[in-house]
């Protein structure tokens, strides 16, 4: 393939995933989304396996579209209770997450390597972010600061490879997941679901809260060392301008 049809595959995927986007946000301001994620929540909760079968494709949907997953967490909860409910959502959760994922790593990694080529810099973070995979992604999934769907993507175009990304996204959403079906699984009707009245998740919640706190500066203390070493290594390999 010559580098002008590379170049322009590389485009269409970009403007794929664009659309992709463009499309979420067209949904969670536009369309009645709430309203359908109740109808099919109260059509979920009789169909038994087939219900639950049903609700991880449509986290992983609303997921590729960016679309809240914190929602379908509490929901998970009222419809199956705190224990099949994580076990629900948490499974969700990782199939959205690996199916974002994938998606981001083929629409948009092809961009972001000819751009590092040229930004030394922005390559040694990728290499940094790679090199220390399943510990950052461990701890990037524990902070609350970090979007679920958009980390998702934003991994998807680094170096990180995806085992490490899986392992660490398995582990770090599992408290956040058990947390939200909590609450959910405390709500009294689909009503107050919509309505977004949760209720307070107590110290658990407020211990989550802190812990994440730490994890995400632990994780841009990984990012920094990491990178400042591998951009040292990199003008260690370059010969002297003098020479």
């Amino acid at each position: 393939m010559s580098a002008d049809a590379s170049t322009g595959a590389i485009r269409r995927r970009l403007a794929v995933l664009v659309a992709l986007l463009v499309a979420g946000v067209g949904v969670l301001v536009f369309a009645p989304w709430k309203n359908w994620l109740l109808t099919g929540l109260e059509a979920a909760r009789g169909l038994g396996p087939l219900g639950a079968l049903a609700f991880v494709l449509v986290y992983a949907l609303a997921s590729v579209l960016v679309l809240p997953g914190s929602l379908l967490t509490l929901a998970a909860g009222f419809t199956w209770g705190l224990g099949w409910g994580t076990l629900v959502a948490w499974v969700a959760a990782n199939v959205a997450s690996n199916l974002s994922f994938a998606v981001g790593r083929f629409l948009a990694r092809g961009w972001v390597s000819e751009r590092t080529r040229e930004m030394p810099r922005f390559a040694a973070i990728d290499r940094a972010i790679a090199g220390s995979g399943l510990r950052l992604v461990l701890l990037l999934r524990l902070s609350p600061l970090v979007p679920f769907n958009l980390l998702n993507y934003a991994l998807a175009i680094t170096q990180v490879r995806f085992r490490d990304y899986a392992a660490g996204s398995a582990l770090g959403m599992l408290p956040g997941t058990l947390l939200y079906v909590y609450l959910g699984s405390s709500l009294q009707s689909l009503a107050a679901l919509a309505a977004g009245s949760t209720p307070s998740g107590g110290t658990a919640q407020h211990a989550l809260f802190w812990i994440g706190l730490v994890a995400t500066v632990l994780s841009v203390v990984v990012v920094t060392r990491s990178a400042r070493r591998e951009l040292d290594q990199r003008l260690e390999r370059e010969p002297d301008d003098d020479e």
